[in-house]
């Protein structure tokens, strides 16, 4: 087992600062333009392509490094660059996790190509799992999956929300209910292969920040994809359900009503999530660091009252706080990276601590550096502005900071706090 360390090796050095040379001249110099115009910067990905950043090898190289430090690298020099550009580089790994995660070695060799395309001609894919009535509640969900046996097709119907990609995605992974009565355990994953009639683009949402990502709604009326886009297939499927229907019955015949069953699935559930949040947190400290950067350097160029800004303790003791809140998150998100790869169990919540507290770190720091610059930052000329807004969107998505001290006060206390 790989031990805990703050010293990289030459290998994730490199890596770092390849990175970061792509950040400051391909995505910086192209952020503001792509913000204004709230589309997907595709000469930006197909150049990450070219270069081998946007593609599913990277990221699986990347996220089997035994240190877990791999991912959290990657994702604070892109978000350092700009969150928007930088979400829509890894947006698709969203989905490429979903299959494999949940697919066969076929649907996996099928299907993740086909989300990347290549250099030449490249692609993207979307998660769609959220629904304007289940966010942070996915037992909500009310997208349903019907299966044609005469057919060996299945047929979709529902609206999916928030989706990164969705509509403009080459493959859409769809998550259905195919057994209402159980819960999440009847839920299942659907490949939507490019060209399906009845998948549309709905609402493209016009967001505050994060503008060079898509964002959009997914409506899936009468969708029919072959029964070999069910994800892991339905034997497999039969059989999990066949399992939960079992253990369903057995804890309603001993009076409990599944109340522990479901218990076991929202704590599996809440495992997985604490396992990829502080890839999130990795994010907000990229934003957060790009702001701070930027304050620090004006605050000693800027002079007000025949002296350089910094020389305020009021400026300096702001940049003092802002610089440790930043290392003090990467602390947090690398500790989380580290036992999730090395199977530490989190019995604290480790993962949403870093999350949460990166998350509203990026906040904090982004404000404070609109601050300093005063009414420059307040302008489009300098980009504290754009992270500022960028960084909001941290506290919301992948469990809003709300969720994140609910899940760490119920680890914590061990008690079911509503």
């Amino acid at each position: 087992m790989t031990g805990f360390t703050l010293d990289l090796n030459d290998d994730q050095k490199q890596v770092r600062d390849w990175l970061h040379g792509f950040a400051a001249d391909v995505i910086r110099p192209a952020a503001a333009e792509w913000d204004e115009r709230e589309e997907t910067p595709w000469p930006v990905i197909q150049e990450a392509a070219k270069l081998g950043i946007y593609s599913l090898d990277f990221y699986a190289q990347q996220f089997f490094d035994p240190t877990g430090l791999g991912i959290p690298l990657v994702m604070e020099e892109l978000f350092w660059g700009d969150a928007g550009i930088a979400l829509s580089i890894v947006g698709t790994g969203l989905a490429a996790v979903g299959v494999l995660a949940n697919g066969t070695e076929e649907q996996v060799g099928t299907w993740i190509p086909q989300m990347y395309g290549d250099p030449g001609d490249v692609k993207v894919a979307a998660f769609c799992s959220s629904e304007p009535d289940a966010g942070s509640d996915v037992g909500a969900m009310r997208t349903r999956a019907v299966y044609d046996e005469a057919k060996d097709e299945w047929v979709l119907n529902g609206t999916k929300t928030w989706a990164t990609n969705g509509g403009i995605a080459n493959i859409h992974v769809v998550v259905a209910v195919v057994d209402a009565g159980l819960g999440t355990k009847g839920h299942a994953s659907f490949i939507v292969p490019p060209g399906t009639p009845g998948l549309s683009q709905g609402q493209k949402f016009k967001k505050h920040g994060i503008r060079a990502s898509h964002t959009a709604e997914v409506v899936l009326e009468d969708v029919r994809v072959p029964g070999h886009c069910l994800l892991g297939g339905k034997e497999k499927l039969d059989e999990r359900l066949a399992r939960a229907r079992e253990r369903a019955r057995a804890a309603e015949s001993a009076g409990g009503g599944g109340k522990g069953d479901r218990e076991r699935v929202k704590n599996a559930a809440m495992a997985t999530f604490e396992a990829s949040r502080p890839a999130v947190g990795a994010m907000a400290v990229g934003t957060a660091r790009a702001a701070y950067e930027v304050a620090l350097d004006y605050a000693k160029t800027r002079s007000q009252f025949g002296r350089p800004v910094i020389d305020n303790q009021g400026i300096a003791f702001q940049l003092a706080d802002m610089r440790t809140r930043i290392d003090a998150s990467r602390l947090l998100v690398w500790r989380a990276s580290w036992m999730a790869t090395t199977g530490k169990p989190f019995t604290s919540a480790e993962g949403s601590m870093s999350k949460l507290y990166a998350s509203e770190t990026a906040k904090q720091v982004t404000a404070q550096a609109v601050q300093i610059l005063g009414g420059n930052g307040f302008t489009r000329e300098y980009p504290v502005e754009r992270m500022h807004r960028d960084a909001a969107i941290y506290t919301i998505f992948e469990g809003t900071s709300e969720i994140q001290r609910l899940v760490i006060a119920r680890t914590l206390s061990g008690m079911p706090i509503r």
